[in-house]
């Protein structure tokens, strides 16, 4: 959802189609629970942005049923050119850029998409312009901040922590804020939403679990990135895999900031 390249976007094919799929193993459930909470329902029109592999806008898609509508935007819509639902519209677009006219959606959704995106006031902006009054907005970012190793062998854990420095670095060099998550109930008062709803959800996660697995995949992805820091080394990133994929390994890799809110008025 950036000009700037998606720091996944040279991965290869199947390894980020997998990655994709744990991420929705592991976060699908909050999400759904979020947006039927916010008021999801039949008949209804939805903008689900990053769309990714395309889970939840097949939720969305399902929830709203033939009466409703579901926009699937993505910077590449690789993993959604599978998708048959009949009530889901995809783009292929930037969400400053993507052919959408205002006032159009009753819910727009996002999940770690605007932790990438350095004009991500402007990208709010925008998903703000698209929601019908009242409509409402739900947005889920990491906070990378929360990353401790609690339990491990001494030098796995020593690891662990190496490569979540670079994590940080990798973030901030790339004019990002890795603990993207924790600005959002500011963003929101920012946006003059109101109805705002918070959950802050930084899970103990055992190795060798989908969220573990997923974190493995992610420094397998980006290992160069995380060299290029200078702050982890190629034994850190093994060790760091070993780490995750370990039964003895215990962590909190990130938190997960959820925020649900209603367009009140517009933010220019």
């Amino acid at each position: 959802m950036s000009k700037k390249a998606y720091v996944f976007d040279a991965t290869g094919h199947d390894s980020e189609l997998q990655r994709l799929r744990l991420i929705e193993s592991v976060f699908d459930s909050g999400s759904r629970e979020m947006l039927i909470r916010g008021g999801l329902s039949r008949g209804m029109n939805c903008l689900e942005v990053g769309a990714g592999a395309g889970s939840i806008a097949a939720f969305m898609a399902k929830t709203v049923g033939r009466q409703g509508r579901v926009a699937a935007v993505d910077l590449s819509t690789r993993f959604l050119r599978d998708i048959t639902a009949s009530n889901i519209d995809v783009y292929e677009a930037d969400i400053l850029d993507v052919d959408l006219p205002a006032e159009t959606f009753d819910v727009a959704h996002a999940r770690f998409v605007f932790i990438h995106v350095p004009e991500w006031r402007a990208a709010l902006n925008r998903v703000v312009q698209l929601l019908k009054p009242g409509g409402l907005l739900v947005l889920e970012e990491p906070d990378f901040s929360a990353s401790r190793a609690l339990s491990g062998t001494e030098p796995l854990r020593a690891s662990f922590e190496r490569v979540h420095q670079a994590i940080f670095a990798m973030f901030e060099g790339r004019q990002l804020d890795h603990a993207f998550g924790l600005r959002l109930p500011a963003i929101f008062q920012g946006l003059s939403l109101g109805d705002m709803a918070l959950v802050n959800d930084a899970p103990i996660v055992q190795g060798g679990s989908p969220f573990a697995t997923m974190m493995g995949m992610s420094a397998s992805q980006l290992r160069q990135k995380y060299k290029a820091t200078g702050l982890a080394t190629d034994e850190d990133i093994e060790n760091y895999r070993a780490f995750t994929a370990a039964p003895s390994s215990w962590a909190i890799y990130h938190g997960t900031v959820r925020a649900a809110a209603r367009n009140r008025r517009m933010w220019m």
